[in-house]
């Protein structure tokens, strides 16, 4: 089993330590706490034909919708090695689609269970839409990487293959919920042309650039293609087109991944060998490191502020489709694909772990948050939910009291 790199467990602590500090200070005083995080900083005019209302920048905005791009390609990239690389993670079929019917079968469990509770215990007013669409249903979609693999390691130990599946679902409900989140928002006007402009930067630069980093390129052709200011151009013109679009800007990022030049084989998720590799998308990941837990740590102070008195219908939604729906969903989806398959459990692994990997899933905290904005209204509503994915974490410890019980460690 390959070791995970050490600076996951930083990004968890920067996350914590900025929801601390949000929390502490939205409790003692709420007003300033909300004039710093949505002070105007600039306004940026939008020309009439992109059909855009003027920008507004806020500490907010900036860190959600902007900063936040990069920790999605940074999971993002995992994933995408994981699916092509040699000895990927989900490079067999029964690898694949045990992972992949975890994910579904976790949303569908959690969308089921948000909307049955929500039918019997919140008001028609503050549940639905004026579509009918259940609201905030996409919201416990989401999940934690960083957190789920701290609660996953102190529940598993650092070299377990539980630990490794673990990672691949989190990662998948995170992409696939923010995904779903913004597609599924009644409210939002999608504008699919200009998802050209990503298409176009991408083919522009595979055609010129990533094509070339072939085993039988020059060595001139091999620099250009390992030069890292083209994938960049053609980041900002990808974050552009899909912000334009309508779509979650922090999914901006990720269409760049497959374009540019990667490693021949995987080392595993988040694995430390990777920090020795010298392709252009580790390179890129590598440059990360440093900046995304102080990214984590302003997500956390400018998202993560929870009011201890915001208890309300919506928290009970929240905790019963993470704790009840999404656990429940993801066996199911196990299961599954394992008949589909032949194959009943992952190698390596026991129904306990199975049991334990769900019951972490139910920790919701850095995606679900960002679908708050999206998915609920303000107000009141988004502070129960938020209280809501903050009393989810207690899903880690209580995974770490149940693995004593049904797995000691040796």
């Amino acid at each position: 089993m390959y070791r995970v790199s050490p600076f996951v467990r930083h990004f968890a602590r920067a996350l914590i330590g900025g929801v601390v500090v949000a929390t502490v200070w939205v409790n003692l005083s709420p007003a300033s706490y909300y004039d710093a995080v949505e002070l105007r900083l600039a306004d940026l005019p939008m020309p009439d034909f992109t059909g855009v209302a003027d920008l507004t920048l806020t500490p907010l905005s900036i860190v959600s919708e902007g900063l936040m791009a990069l920790f999605l390609f940074f999971i993002g990239k995992e994933l995408w090695e994981a699916v092509v690389l040699e000895r990927g993670a989900l490079s067999g079929r029964a690898d694949r689609l045990m992972p992949i019917g975890a994910v579904v079968g976790g949303m569908l469990g959690a969308a089921l269970v948000w909307t049955l509770w929500s039918m019997v215990f919140v008001t028609a007013e503050e549940a639905f839409h004026a579509t009918g669409w259940p609201r905030g249903v996409t919201v416990p979609y989401g999940s934690d990487v960083v957190l789920c693999y701290v609660f996953g390691r102190m529940v598993f130990g650092r070299e377990h293959p539980a630990l490794h599946l673990l990672l691949l679902i989190t990662i998948g409900f995170d992409i696939a919920g923010l995904l779903a989140t913004g597609l599924a928002n009644p409210l939002a006007v999608i504008r699919p042309l200009w998802l050209l402009l990503p298409v176009a930067a991408l083919g522009l630069t595979w055609a010129t650039v990533s094509r070339l980093a072939h085993p039988d390129a020059s060595e001139r052709q091999h620099r250009r293609a390992h030069a890292l200011w083209p994938y960049l151009l053609a980041g900002l013109a990808c974050w552009t087109g899909v912000a334009l679009s309508g779509l979650p800007p922090a999914l901006g990022l990720l269409p760049l991944i497959p374009v540019i030049p990667h490693a021949e084989r995987s080392f595993g998720l988040f694995a430390e060998a990777e920090e020795y590799l010298s392709d252009p998308l580790n390179r890129l990941t590598h440059l990360m490191v440093r900046p995304l837990p102080w990214i984590l740590f302003l997500f956390g102070l400018t998202r993560g502020g929870v009011d201890f008195l915001a208890f309300a219908p919506s928290t009970g939604s929240v905790l019963a489709a993470l704790w009840l729906g999404k656990p429940l969903g993801l066996i199911a989806g196990v299961l599954i694909a394992g008949a589909l398959t032949g194959r009943l459990l992952p190698r390596d692994l026991r129904l306990s772990d199975l049991l334990l990997i769900a019951v972490i899933s139910g920790t919701g905290f850095t995606v679900p948050v960002l679908s708050i904005g999206v998915a609920l209204p303000g107000g009141e509503v988004a502070e129960a939910a938020r209280l809501g994915l903050a009393l989810s974490l207690c899903a880690g410890p209580f995974a770490i009291l149940l693995s004593r019980l049904i797995r000691p460690r040796t």
